[in-house]
């Protein structure tokens, strides 16, 4: 794998725990936790959207949903 794609599948990983483990969180409160771009941000959670893992209950805001996760380290 390629370290940029590992790093991205952190960085996910990561936005995911942060996500998990604040309830209901802002767009811009995981950009400020991460220091990255609000783009970069809205990919990640875009991914993990589509991977039925995160939810927008209202515009900007974000929280897991009930899918099962095995992490890995």
């Amino acid at each position: 794998m390629k370290p940029s794609t590992n790093r991205m599948l952190n960085r996910i990983k990561s936005v995911y725990m942060f996500i998990k483990e604040n309830g209901t969180v802002s767009t811009q409160e995981i950009v400020d936790e991460f220091g990255i771009t609000p783009r970069t941000i809205q990919r990640d959670l875009n991914v993990l959207a589509y991977n039925d893992l995160v939810i927008s209950p209202s515009r900007g805001k974000w929280t897991t949903t009930q899918k099962k996760v095995r992490m890995t380290s």
